[in-house]
């Protein structure tokens, strides 16, 4: 049986499974009638992006989810972390987010939140798998049923925002270019920023169902750097699709990833004694700067595999309180468990505004080191440990980067290829250093 649920959620082009009406149906009768083991009428919350498949889905899963018994809520357009504190907020039994997030406007996904505003366990991931596979029925003699649309939903989420996230923030005086990606995000961030008293420059923030993400938002940051150059802005921010994460730029037009801010909310936490044990957690593709960086103040970094739901779980398990993805998709537990990009946002504001200082400034002392990237295309993906020419250049290379370089090497999840990645001080040596390794690995296994 093949895995539905990645590790954020299920993604995939709507209209073909598993995201075609039918399956989709079938996810939400799956959902309700486990939640229903436990509780007489389950109650969901339902949101959903921008994207023109986004209504048809939600009604799909809504005639499931009513077929098992469920009462259905629904926020209309809103973000995904606002359907993760709807869920937490009402103790809803689930929330649910038809959105595939950065994907282009032609995919669209589901991910499903538990009460306590984080998704749902592998458990039941498993338990809705099963059933899809195996043709659990559905109740499809309900037909043109349609959640109850709550339009409060929407303002409890962003009076959450502004007045307990934001509580004593004041904006006066400041410029800021917020790219919406034609998603999620536009009917929130600007109204959000300006009534903080902020000058908002919006771009990319007309969606028109099909516009989602494209050329705009987290992934194409080159417009906001434009942007905020020409309006002389003080920063600017981009969100993706669902803005559950966001990327930022400096007044001098400078790209600040998810791994500056982590950097900079870091110090500010721990000025506010709230660093728990001195603690960030991150993922493999932080870059070893961060890591050095971090050392040279006594902040120790804990890496954990690519994933939201990684960085959450370690985050628990250290008890830890500040943990994100170079993507910009920052988890503070004591403000939510799950990624939030305006939240982000609104912490990396007041960190600056309590600071005085700029966002340039605010990031000084973590530089990016130069980085290498090589695919190698194979014929079977065996262990590393087992090819010995490999680890000899392995061990190798590992001795020539230490303590200041990472090296990084694994398997495409999705692809026949072998992934070679280095991190270091000076370009030309890791260069030089990547290529041996995948030079070994091509003789080794290559296609």
């Amino acid at each position: 049986m093949k895995a539905l649920f990645g590790t954020d959620g299920i993604r995939g082009e709507a209209g073909s499974f598993p995201l075609d009406a039918a399956t989709v149906s079938t996810i939400g009768f799956s959902l309700a009638n486990h939640l229903a083991e436990t509780v007489a009428e389950p109650v969901i919350v339902i949101g959903r992006d921008t994207r023109e498949s986004g209504e048809w889905l939600e009604e799909a899963l809504t005639q499931g989810a009513m077929g098992a018994g469920a009462k259905c809520l629904s926020a209309g357009v809103i973000t995904t972390p606002g359907v993760a504190y709807l869920t937490r907020k009402l103790q809803a039994h689930a929330g649910v987010v038809i959105s595939a997030s950065h994907n282009p406007y032609q995919d669209n996904g589901i991910k499903i939140f538990s009460p306590s505003g984080e998704k749902i366990d592998s458990a039941l991931e498993r338990q809705i798998e099963s059933d899809v596979y195996h043709g659990s029925k559905s109740s499809s003699d309900l037909k043109n049923v349609s959640p109850l649309a709550v339009a409060s939903l929407r303002n409890d989420y962003l009076n959450f925002l502004a007045n307990e996230i934001a509580s004593g923030l004041s904006l006066k005086g400041l410029t800021m270019v917020v790219d919406c990606a034609n998603g999620a995000s536009t009917e929130f961030a600007p109204l959000l920023f300006e009534t903080l008293g902020a000058r908002v420059v919006p771009i990319n923030a007309k969606p028109d169902g099909r516009n989602i993400n494209l050329n705009s938002g987290s992934l194409h940051i080159e417009s906001v750097i434009k942007t905020v150059i020409n309006e002389k802005a003080h920063l600017g921010v981009a969100f993706d699709g669902d803005a559950d994460r966001s990327l930022f730029v400096d007044e001098k037009g400078n790209f600040v990833d998810g791994d500056a801010t982590l950097w900079l909310l870091a110090h500010y936490l721990r000025s506010h004694e709230r660093l728990k044990d001195d603690t960030v957690v991150a993922t493999v593709m932080s870059n070893v700067g961060l890591e050095v960086a971090f050392r040279g103040v006594g902040i120790r970094l804990v890496r954990t595999d690519v994933g939201d739901k990684y960085v959450l779980d370690e985050l628990r398990r250290l008890g830890a309180s500040l943990g994100g993805e170079q993507s910009g998709h920052i988890i503070m537990p004591e403000l939510s468990l799950a990624g939030d990009g305006m939240i982000t946002a609104l912490c990396l504001l007041r960190a600056l505004r309590e600071s005085d200082k700029t966002l340039s400034q605010a990031t000084a002392g973590f530089q990016q080191y130069p980085q290498i990237l090589l695919n190698v295309r194979v014929r079977e993906k065996v262990p590393f440990a087992t090819l010995e020419s490999v680890q000899e250049e392995v061990r190798d290379v590992e001795e020539r980067l230490s303590p200041t370089g990472r090296l990084l090497l694994r398997y495409s999840g999705t692809e026949p290829l072998a992934r070679v990645m280095i991190e270091g001080e000076k370009q030309f040596e890791i260069d030089e250093y990547a290529q041996r390794i995948a030079d070994a690995i091509k003789r080794e296994i290559g296609a």
